[in-house]
């Protein structure tokens, strides 16, 4: 009886794997990516650093105005500010859940 070499199946689960990721799993580095391209030139998406914009709030920040799971829906649905400088964002399902990722990363640790 003949076995089968194992390097086709490994080849063929990693293509799966990297196929998988790259379709879309959420995670907190997608998230910073997201958030530096298209919010990066007004507000401060880091750890450290100021807004461009003095009025853009710094998203290490954020949590202090609005729980990071609230913002979802209006990630999803689109963000409307009451100021004509701010473009109106969109995202999908997995960008919506890498985007709190990433704040909620932001966020200082609670002691204990």
């Amino acid at each position: 009886m003949r076995t089968r070499p194992l390097l086709p199946g490994l080849i063929l689960g990693c293509a799966l794997s990297l196929a998988a990721f790259a379709a879309g799993a959420a995670t907190p580095e997608r998230g910073e990516t997201l958030v530096r391209r298209h919010c990066g030139g007004c507000h401060a998406v880091g750890k450290a650093g100021a807004s461009q914009e003095a009025a853009a709030p710094r998203f290490r920040e954020l949590h202090k105005r609005y729980d990071p799971e609230v913002l979802g829906e209006a990630l999803a649905e689109g963000i409307l500010t009451g100021h004509p400088l701010m473009p109106e964002f969109r995202f999908g399902p997995d960008d919506v859940q890498s985007i709190i990722l990433y704040l909620k990363a932001l966020q200082p640790k609670q002691a204990g």
